[in-house]
């Protein structure tokens, strides 16, 4: 079977020039450099790989970008680098690695701007430059980013020079990396590696001011991209759940890097199904409307908040009263986040409120101690997930950290955190009343943990019911906007 892409980024269907066109492309052009601007982060990058050298004390680590992926034939998604390779190096190109030495310095390989005597500059569909735009040169990606630079050609040598009991390898994001290390393996392969995972996703948990300032950004634009949607969200019409999903991906694209993950726009019933993609349906008015979105940033740190409103502009009797069952256990998820509380017991200060509105409800079939209990938990029929995440440059960050660092552990000051509790009543639930079957809430903000508490970040959304429908009426009179 023939590959759609070979190796040297030909195609099948592609020309076959005649050497005298090929001698004509080498000549007549320019290569002058281009201006350099410092990565605003490198500071913080040089810190944060000499942290990572400390933690794992004369270890070389080797930390891949991973490799573009493709969607179908010889089509490729947009390329999204490894966030912990991210973290340690700003540089945002496939197929690039950073091997970071004991001392804490790293040498990051990269594929480099070519001049122009080969012909991969404009025959190399995937890497040549009359392609895919100028790259860097060495000397400017060090300028930028502050840290060693040498051609990804060279990689496999300095790979097969690394002595396996001194390194350690970030494993799953390349595949040409992972084959050129497995002669070491002996045993179970990439035990020692896991330790890495663990480190790094650790090392992340507490956000430095930057990324504080980064993750503002990206929920600021978040805000923005909720605006736009109320303002063309009709009160007495249904429109597609696919406009709402666009409205916001023109505003994650025009102010940061796109969305962070797939949003989700669940009308009416699809509100119950929390990882609702498709976003085929339509709005009802009289229906509630879950949106749950987040614009990444430029610099790929991701906001993720989730609003619930009802489409006719106004909550009806039964909406508000499970809304702010919901939105009473938002309160007190947020006013439990105090630096070295226990994960576990911010859970139980959402999950008691909720379920102390389900027993109010009639719909426990036990006490709420009893459904509370962790041999019982009968509250998760209706309930589903966690009270929330860690949130950085992934929508689920620092996912690697071990339990006892995460859900076993303490939220700990300067923590992103979220707090998103919800209600869901199935269609084909027969143990809750007609009447709520197909009604689904929940609300999620992204929440800073200070020295003296909680500081949602996202504040800029209204919460409280009354405040959502104000806001609702606020947005549709003022009309639809583009982003600028």
């Amino acid at each position: 079977m023939t590959e759609p892409i070979a190796a040297d980024g030909s195609r099948p269907y592609d020309v076959q020039y005649p050497e005298a066109f090929r001698e004509f492309m080498r000549q007549g052009w320019l290569d002058a450099p281009v201006p350099v601007t410092r990565h605003p982060a490198a500071d913080h990058l040089a810190r944060r790989r000499a942290a990572l050298a400390a933690a794992l004390p004369g270890e070389f680590l080797v930390i891949p970008a991973g490799t573009a992926k493709i969607r179908n034939n010889d089509v490729f998604h947009p390329f999204r680098p490894s966030s912990d390779f991210v973290w340690l190096t700003g540089e945002t190109e496939a197929g690039s690695v950073v091997i970071i030495d004991p001392d804490g310095e790293g040498t990051l390989y990269v594929r480099p701007h070519t001049n122009r005597d080969t012909d991969e500059f404009y025959r190399n569909a995937a890497h040549g430059e009359l392609w895919v735009g100028r790259r860097a040169t060495l000397a400017e990606k060090t300028e930028q980013l502050g840290l060693r630079t040498a051609p990804l050609a060279d990689l496999p040598e300095a790979l097969a020079r690394l002595a396996p009991a001194r390194t350690r390898v970030l494993r799953g994001l390349d595949a040409a990396v992972d084959a050129a290390v497995r002669r070491w393996d002996s045993g179970e392969p990439g035990t020692r590696d896991r330790e890495l995972a663990y480190t790094l996703a650790e090392l992340r948990l507490p956000k430095d001011p930057w990324e504080i300032e980064q993750l503002r950004e990206a929920i600021d634009a978040t805000v923005r991209g909720f605006e736009d949607v109320a303002r063309v969200l009709p009160a007495d019409r249904g429109v597609s759940e696919r406009l709402i999903e666009g409205v916001f991906g023109l505003r994650a694209r025009h102010d940061g890097n796109g969305v962070g993950y797939s949003s989700i726009v669940g009308a009416g019933a699809h509100a119950t199904i929390l990882h609702w993609g498709h976003n085929d349906g339509t709005t009802v008015p009289g229906e509630l409307l879950l949106m749950d979105m987040g614009v990444e940033g430029r610099t790929l740190y991701t906001a993720d908040v989730t609003r619930t409103v009802p489409v006719s502009g106004r909550f009806t009797p039964l909406q508000r009263e499970i809304y702010e069952i919901v939105y009473r256990a938002q309160e007190a998820g947020m006013a439990a986040l105090v630096p070295g509380v226990k994960y576990a017991d911010v859970a139980l200060a959402c999950n008691r409120v909720l379920v102390e509105g389900l027993f109010d409800l009639k719909l426990l079939p036990c006490s709420v101690d009893e459904a509370l209990d962790k041999e019982n938990m009968s509250y998760r029929r209706w309930t589903l997930h966690g009270f929330g995440h860690m949130l950085g440059l992934d929508v689920h960050d620092c996912a690697a950290a071990r339990t006892e660092r995460y859900r076993e552990g303490t939220v700990e000051e300067n923590y992103v955190i979220t707090v998103e509790p919800g209600l869901y009543f199935q269609t084909d639930d027969e143990l809750v009343p007609e009447e709520l079957r197909g009604t689904g809430v929940r609300i999620e903000d992204d929440v800073l943990v200070t020295a003296t508490g909680a500081v949602n970040l996202s504040a800029g959304l209204p919460r409280a019911p009354e405040e959502v429908e104000t806001w609702l009426a606020a947005q549709r009179a003022a009309g639809p906007r583009l982003p600028g």
